[in-house]
């Protein structure tokens, strides 16, 4: 009786779900999208990029512009799942800004440089995943990259399509190899699964050095995202694991200070997906806002940065099923800023 009383607080205290139409919709990949990382130019914001995946065996990543048009696609990736990316990443001597996508297909990540202009070259060296494992327990799903702010290096975040009941993720430091290659090396398996289904997406605060990641049946996990601090592998809590619909997919991180921002976490639904919002410096127990938004919601990401007169607060980008694309919101909007 007690604990049902509290799940009426909760709900009573929940924000109505309000609708919010998109800035604007990307142009649509071939296949599947699944997946968006924003890339930020730092010397021009209004020619930051979009990357976004294509899911299928003839996969690819496509980049938009701001505007969700094409300027680049990289084709001849085997079912790429989930991709993120990372700035000012320094790996062996060299700094680059770096996207990082699981190509499930061939049971590895794929890496690629990011130019000045937004254009991506492959960098991957041996980047195998999930070594000593097969079938689905090898099939990478979500990835999220973290860079330790002590000394900078730069980590690998690797969700499945199967695991165990603890050790789910793995976490692999990214090495220099000949050539201006990356490669992998493994840091540490851990991670709990709860749910019923499986563990895709996955967003790291570099800042704050926490993981999160979606057990698509039950909520979201915490974590600390450095594998060598103290107790690396003990939960720091979960949250999000009432009132969902349908599955915990896409996480986002919108920072506007060391500390204070908001968290986003997609309830995939059909139609009209809701993004569930909370503080970032909050307790996780009620919701600042939830938004409906586009169809099936798999993948989000979130950016703060002013990125000129069309997007002052920065924007999300969420994954649109139905119509093969992106949907981009006015940040300012999604989050109700002043």
């Amino acid at each position: 009786m007690i604990a049902r009383l509290a799940l009426l607080v909760l709900m009573a205290l929940q924000p109505q779900a309000v609708s919010l139409a998109p800035a604007l919709y990307t142009d649509p990949v071939t296949h599947d999208a699944d997946d968006p990382a924003i890339w930020i130019n730092r010397k021009n914001a209004r020619e930051s990029r979009i990357v976004g995946t294509d899911k299928d065996q003839e996969g690819a990543l496509y980049v938009f512009d701001i505007k969700g048009k094409v300027r680049q696609i990289v084709k001849g990736l085997n079912r790429p799942n989930n991709v993120d990316v990372e700035q000012n990443s320094i790996i062996g001597g060299l700094t680059r800004d770096i996207a990082v996508a699981t190509e499930r297909g061939a049971q590895r990540l794929r890496i690629f440089a990011i130019d000045a202009e937004g254009q991506l070259t492959d960098v991957s060296g041996q980047t195998k995943l999930f070594d000593g494992e097969a079938g689905d327990r090898a099939a990478a799903m979500g990835v999220a990259l973290y860079k330790r702010p002590k000394d900078g290096a730069v980590f690998a975040i690797v969700s499945r399509k199967s695991g165990p009941a603890d050790g789910y993720l793995y976490q692999y430091r990214l090495t220099p190899e000949p050539n201006n290659k990356i490669g992998l090396v493994k840091a540490r398996a851990f991670g709990k699964f709860i749910g019923g289904n499986e563990i895709e997406a996955i967003a790291v605060d570099d800042a704050q050095g926490i993981v999160y990641y979606s057990d698509e049946g039950y909520g979201v996990h915490r974590y600390r995202a450095d594998p060598d601090a103290p107790n690396a592998s003990q939960p720091l809590g979960v949250f999000a694991a009432t009132g969902f619909e349908g599955d915990h997919e896409g996480i986002g991180i919108y920072a506007t200070g060391p500390r204070t921002g908001y968290i986003v976490v997609s309830d995939q639904r059909k139609g009209e997906s809701w993004y569930w919002v909370w503080r970032r410096d909050g307790d996780f127990t009620t919701p600042h806002k939830i938004v409906k938004g586009a169809d099936d919601t798999d993948g989000l990401d979130c950016a703060s940065a002013s990125l000129g007169a069309a997007f002052p607060r920065g924007l999300v980008v969420a994954m649109n099923s139905k119509g093969k694309n992106f949907a981009v919101y006015d940040a300012a909007r999604f989050f109700s800023l002043k």
